[in-house]
């Protein structure tokens, strides 16, 4: 094997554990003030040395991410999850702009289809758990307020499976506005029971064709989802 291709495998793994990382600080896999697992253990799972590991966990704790303590371990901060790291992950926030219910749904509908592809090319068995462990807890949920977040969680997942930075960044934008006032008053005006049972539906539509890597079929039915949800949102504005 040649030394430009070991620095590739280097270099992948790498990015590897930095997005796992992320994904799992951030969408709450690890509470805040969990303990991550061991550096031992992560250098096994990700094919890393020590020293790179302890070099993205560097990034991690300037980001305040994460806490480490000597001679216990490394800890999940308490602004871990509510974090919005822009596209160039240097720690700096995105601003919430000021965004209609419209405008939101119109954008929504153009970028969301477009996850498919890289969700179908990056997704790995793990991302593909989280998002049928979301769809199970939203279905399992006891009321509609608890059951609209778990469909929020599941868009973010959705994100966060493209492995793409950018996007992910975008869609955390996204989801945010989605948490603002005018919107939260519309999503509750058209969640009900019977709409929940739709959405339950598609939900795991959507992701049993990522799952089988069907992109034609995915992609319609995120459109198809998304379509239906601003009708039910906009007739009433």
């Amino acid at each position: 094997m040649t030394n430009t291709a070991t620095l590739q495998i280097k270099t992948d793994s790498m990015e590897s554990l930095r997005m796992e990382l992320l994904k799992g600080l951030q969408s709450g896999s690890w509470p805040p003030g969990s303990r991550l697992p061991t550096e031992r253990d992560l250098c096994a799972t990700f094919g890393v040395s020590r020293s790179g590991l302890r070099r993205v966990l560097a990034e991690l704790r300037e980001q305040g991410l994460i806490v480490q303590k000597v001679g216990s371990g490394t800890y999940v901060a308490e602004k871990a999850r509510s974090s919005k790291p822009d596209a160039t992950g240097t720690g700096r926030f995105l601003a919430v702009p000021s965004v209609s219910p419209a405008e939101l749904m119109e954008a929504r509908l153009l970028l969301e289809p477009m996850l498919v592809d890289l969700i179908v090319n990056n997704a790995n068995t793990a991302d593909f758990e989280r998002l049928e462990d979301c769809c199970a807890r939203a279905e399992a949920a006891q009321t509609l307020d608890e059951f609209e977040k778990l469909d929020s969680e599941l868009h973010e997942q959705l994100a966060l499976a493209t492995q793409n930075a950018l996007f992910i960044s975008v869609f955390r934008l996204m989801a945010e506005i989605r948490e603002s006032g005018e919107w939260g008053f519309l999503k509750q005006k058209v969640l009900t029971a019977e709409r929940r049972a739709v959405l339950q539906k598609e939900h795991r539509q959507i992701v049993a064709a990522l799952r089988q890597r069907d992109v034609d079929t995915a992609r319609r039915a995120i459109f198809d989802h998304l379509a239906q949800a601003r009708l039910n949102l906009l007739w009433r504005i």
